[in-house]
Parts: structure tokens; sequence; C-alpha cells
């Protein structure tokens, strides 16, 4: 099932994203955007390189040392063991991405905000759930940021929903509001991704603004950002921030201001 959903996933990212095709949102037009996916396989956790093993929660390793499947008797929690194994399958995704691209493969250590660091000329993100990584890679540029994530299709839970959608946020009617949930939910993760590496600023869910009819995301501090998104077999969300603004952001900054 989930080898089924890799094939339809990459099929769709095989299309380009420059009209709406199988995605709804904004026309992104970025010159050389490349989207990837993979499903998490067994030993995945092998693909981390030194230097992305320390920063995922593993061992360190000797530099240069080639990356070795974890020992067996590793003190790992079945959680950790999924952590590394998901963040291995992302890296390779990522690292055979830049090979596509004419780039050479090269690590995608951590940063101590968590957030991966593409090499020198690129700039790129990374997402997985249990069973699916997703990678997004481009030239980078004056300003550009990228930012993926990818959810099952899903109903959120009452409680979470709750948290995530706030007055600011349009969603798309051909939803129930479980499912949409979910989909801001996603949103919200890959906007985060886009904004943290231009801002530094730590976002809550009500410090954006999303209007998912229109695929535009407005921050607290008047970035804005482009969105596109697809829904099927897997929510998969890109967020680019540093392109032109989408007609719906415009006028959005009342939201967060005091009073407003």
């Amino acid at each position: 099932m989930i080898e089924e959903q890799e094939a339809a996933l990459a099929a769709a990212f095989r299309m380009t994203i420059d009209g709406l095709g199988p995605w709804w949102g904004q026309p992104i037009a970025l010159p050389g955007l490349r989207l990837g996916c993979r499903a998490i396989r067994p030993g995945d956790e092998a693909h981390l390189l030194p230097g992305e093993r320390e920063r995922a929660g593993a061992a360190p390793s000797t530099p240069g040392s080639p990356a070795e499947p974890l020992p067996a008797a590793a003190p790992l929690s079945p959680h950790r063991r999924a952590a590394l194994r998901a963040s291995g399958a992302a890296r390779r995704l990522a690292r055979e991405m830049m090979v596509a691209s004419g780039h050479p493969a090269a690590p995608i250590p951590r940063a101590a905000s968590g957030a991966p660091l593409f090499p020198s000329g690129l700039i790129g993100s990374l997402a997985h759930d249990e069973e699916m990584a997703v990678a997004a890679l481009a030239p980078a540029g004056p300003g550009l940021s990228l930012g993926i994530d990818v959810e099952p299709f899903a109903p959120l839970t009452n409680e979470i929903a709750a948290l995530v959608r706030q007055p600011g946020d349009i969603m798309p009617r051909e939803l129930d509001p479980a499912h949409a949930a979910r989909l801001l939910f996603s949103a919200k993760e890959a906007i985060y991704k886009a904004s943290f590496p231009l801002t530094g600023e730590v976002l809550g869910y009500e410090h954006i603004a999303c209007d998912l009819t229109q695929g535009t995301a407005l921050i607290a501090s008047g970035q804005r950002l482009r969105l596109a998104f697809r829904l099927s077999p897997r929510i998969v969300v890109l967020a680019v921030a540093g392109m032109a603004e989408g007609p719906a952001a415009r006028g959005w900054r009342r939201i967060f201001q005091r009073g407003g």
C-alpha cells in the first residue's frame, strides 16, 4: 500500500507545479525546484552520514567514516529508532535529488534549531510522517526559502483543530472541517519551516494566517508566502518564502495588530 502511494506521489512530483495541475493553491514557478518522496523502509537509518547522526540522536561517528547500520544492541527506544529511520530516508532522498540537479551528494546536518542545513548554493526542506519521507530542493536565491510537510489524509482531532485554526484562516469548502484542519496543520508546519531560516522567529499557530483557497499565507511580522498542496494519496504542502505575494495576502496585517 505504501509503495503504491510512493509511486503516486512520485508521479505527481514529476509534474511541474507552475500551474495547478494535481496541486491546489498558488502557481509556483521556481526555476530548478525539485520535489521527491520515498517510502520509509527498514534499515533507512543506515543512510545517515557522519555529521547527521549526532543531531538525529545517534552515537557520534569518526569524521570521514562510512555510514554503518546502528548496532543491534544500541540502547534506542522504538520511537528513537523510527525517528532515525525516517531521518535517514529523508536525507538519502535529498542527496539523490542533489545529484539529479547536478550537485554532489553532501551531508545534511541539523542546525541547533533542528532545521536541516543544505550545502551552499541550495535551499531545501525535509519532512516525514510515520511511513513517507518527502523533500524539496531548489537553487538558493536572495530571500528564498522552502518548507515542506507531509501528513496522512486523516481527520485531525477536535482538540488539536481548535488550536491550529485561527480567526484569520480561510479554509477550502470542498473539505469537511476535520480534514481541512489536517491540511491547515500541515500548511502551518511548512510555513514555519520556510519562514524560520529567514526570520529566526518561533511561530505559534496564532502567528500564521492561511488562505487555503488562494494558496497564500502571512505571518505576524508581515512576511508573505505562497502555498501549493495536494491531498491524495497523502497531504503534501509546499511553502515558498521570497516570491511575489498573492492577492489574498494583502491587507492581512490587521489580523495581527492589537485591537484590529
